[in-house]
């Protein structure tokens, strides 16, 4: 359909219209059960359920293979779909979250209809928590349930929507700049925003990038200066999101002005440690964007007061402020280092402060939070700092206390082994004996007590001018972008994706996608790399000028359609449905009306609904009440080899 609403009071579908009742008997349901290499067949008998799917009514063939999401497991169901052997599908395997799109597409390859098929989870349901017969038997009746479903099932088609061909970027960092690029360089025209003054965001305050030694204000410039002069892109800085609304193809947003927390700098001109100024918003604004692209970035962790001498002595700080002083004094060499009129003999930097914390062990924030997932780029970003330092000033000593070493990028691993040659100092520390930090009077501010575990345990006493804190990524503070777009959070507080694999840049809500580290901590390299995927998604969403949606959602029967609200009420997307008023049999009335991009499919309202008017497409009451009735059926475990009549399912009642 071109727009987004259905159920006129002309052309109202009736429910019978959802089950194709008229196609029950024709119905050929093909059975794949998946071996899945022995993770589902080592428990589950796959044989012995392949057998007992003969005996299933409506069955037409069952069939097993080591790897169904092989080629040669699709290529299976793809011959018989041709032949015209069976015209629905069951895969038993796997989640239906890894490859339900593998086998819809393998479907529609084979000039099937996608939305004619049903996956029975064997493997996560059955496979990983039980054993033997219990795991055959259960496997059986997920197997039978799903094929009771399959036969009801009507050929769907996609919904479509008209697209704008714009796209909205929040955030005016690498990943946001890099998004915007990409998608206006496809002839998209892109919104970006950002609410500070500046472009550039975290990469701004940062000298060299780990591990080629790229200069971060060089990188920073370009972007900025293409991102401005781009004829696609429109920048607003001092913005921030007011109003959300809308739905793939056609978001409905209002910008406001924030406020500054300095004068914003002339557009194109670059500040030390903030980046490239770029046009302010100069008053409240509305548009419409196609897409939206969330590249947030991230806030780095503070450390509590005490947490190894933060906050009570002067000469410790955290890498990001180190790595914003050396890149204002990039041109020094020789000596000692020297901060803030401060000669720096040796400094010592302490790993993993702010990234896997364990309960129990260490402090949590205010909230209760504990960050417990490592933060990934602090150990390369720490070992580049030491290079910095050794290379540019020789005479000053470097230590780095850690856990353990991650240096997992290409080039890292011999940034690592450089760093050895320049003599830089490691000690292993367990994390419960950690470093500790006390001043002391003497030659030295300060002194490191450390159990090095490199020297089998020896207790070390490291004296120092500076401590380093090298501090991980937090998410950064967007919980009004959350509540307002009701953005999926993980348990780490960034944002979660569809699938890490499958669906890495994707947010359930479609046409809204993710771009660097406000979905997890990233290097420079990884942040440009989501970025551009996030682009290349929105661009091939918006190209063709509309949007196909999956069908699964709610339709009403206006002939039992009493208009009593009970569904708006329960709907749990605001705006999918609404009670309107309309002409039905002469008379003017007031019914459920869907707007089908909006709708989840969750079925809310059709449970709340008393006369059974409303339905899922995909998802029908009758087809749930056939799955039950197959699963408490011991149809399948008859051993004849006659086929079995199954009654035919009744019409549906009112509630």
């Amino acid at each position: 359909m071109s727009d987004a609403k259905q159920n006129s009071p002309e052309n109202a579908p009736a429910p019978e219209s959802l089950e194709n009742k008229e196609s029950q008997d024709q119905a050929k349901v093909g059975v794949y059960i998946c071996y899945c290499g022995g993770n589902i067949s080592d428990h589950v008998d796959v044989e012995k359920v392949r057998s007992r799917m003969e005996n299933v009514p409506g069955v037409a063939v069952a069939r097993t293979n080591m790897f169904m999401c092989s080629d040669p497991g699709q290529e299976l169901i793809m011959d018989d779909l041709r032949s015209g052997a069976v015209n629905r599908v069951v895969v038993a395997s796997c989640a239906p979250s890894l490859h339900e799109t593998t086998f819809r597409s393998a479907i529609a390859r084979a000039g099937g209809n996608p939305y004619q098929y049903e996956h029975a989870n064997i493997r996560e349901q059955v496979s990983w928590v039980h054993h033997g017969d219990a795991a055959t038997d259960k496997a059986t009746r997920l197997v039978c349930a799903a094929t009771g479903k399959a036969r009801l099932m009507q050929p769907l088609e996609p919904l479509r929507v008209d697209a704008l061909r714009r796209g909205l970027v929040i955030g005016g960092g690498v990943a946001g700049m890099r998004s915007a690029l990409d998608m206006a360089d496809r002839g998209i025209e892109t919104v970006l925003i950002e609410k500070s003054p500046y472009l550039g965001g975290g990469v701004s305050r940062l000298g060299k990038l780990a591990p080629y030694g790229e200069d971060a204000e060089t990188v920073v410039r370009d972007l900025a200066a293409r991102t401005l002069s781009h004829p696609r892109i429109t920048v607003y800085c001092g913005a921030s999101l007011s109003s959300y609304g809308g739905y793939v193809g056609k978001f409905s947003i209002e910008l406001s002005t924030t406020a500054a927390e300095d004068e914003a700098p002339s557009p194109g001109q670059y500040v030390s440690g903030k980046g490239v100024g770029g046009p302010m918003l100069p008053q409240n604004i509305a548009l419409e964007t196609g897409v939206v692209v969330l590249a947030t970035g991230f806030s780095s962790y503070t450390p509590h007061t005490g947490e190894y001498g933060f906050g009570e002595n002067q000469e410790v700080m955290t890498l990001p402020d180190l790595l914003q002083k050396l890149a204002e004094m990039k041109d020094e060499k020789g000596g000692q280092l020297h901060l803030d009129g401060r000669r720096i003999r040796s400094l010592a930097i302490i790993h993993c402060v702010g990234s896997r914390q364990i309960p129990g062990v260490h402090e949590e924030d205010e909230n209760g939070h504990l960050n417990e997932y490592c933060s990934r780029v602090c150990c390369s970003a720490s070992i580049n700092a030491a290079n910095t330092i050794r290379e540019s000033f020789p005479d000053t000593s470097v230590y780095e206390l850690y856990r353990d070493i991650r240096t997992y990028g290409r080039g890292q691993e011999e940034m690592y082994a450089q760093a050895s040659a320049n003599r830089v100092v490691f000690m292993r520390f367990n994390v419960e004996e950690p470093p500790v930090v006390r001043r002391i009077a003497g030659e030295y501010p300060l002194e490191i007590e450390v159990k090095d575990e490199l020297t089998f345990g020896e207790e070390l006493q490291v004296p120092v001018d500076l401590v380093v804190l090298a501090t991980g990524m937090e998410p950064a503070p967007i919980h009004d972008l959350v509540d307002m777009l009701k953005l999926p959070v993980g348990a780490d507080r960034f944002l979660l994706e569809v699938h890490p694999k499958l669906r890495p840049v994707e947010l359930p809500m479609a046409g809204v996608f993710l771009a660097g580290t406000c979905q997890a901590p990233m290097d420079v390299g990884e942040v440009s790399n989501a970025a551009s995927s996030a682009a290349v998604k929105a661009v091939s969403l918006l190209g063709k000028g509309f949007v196909e949606l999956d069908p699964f959602v709610a339709e009403v029967d206006l002939q039992k359609c009493t208009g009593t609200g009970a569904c708006v009420d329960a709907c749990l997307n605001d705006g999918a449905l609404k009670l309107v008023e309309m002409e039905v049999g002469g008379e003017t009335v007031t019914r459920a009306e869907v707007t089908p991009a909006l709708c989840l499919g969750c079925g809310a309202c059709v449970a709340v609904c008393p006369e059974n008017a409303i339905n899922v497409n995909g998802w029908t009451l009758r087809q749930y009440e056939s799955m039950v009735d197959r699963i408490i059926s011991d149809v399948a475990f008859e051993d004849s080899g006659e086929a079995k009549e199954e009654p035919a399912v009744e019409e549906e009642t009112a509630a």
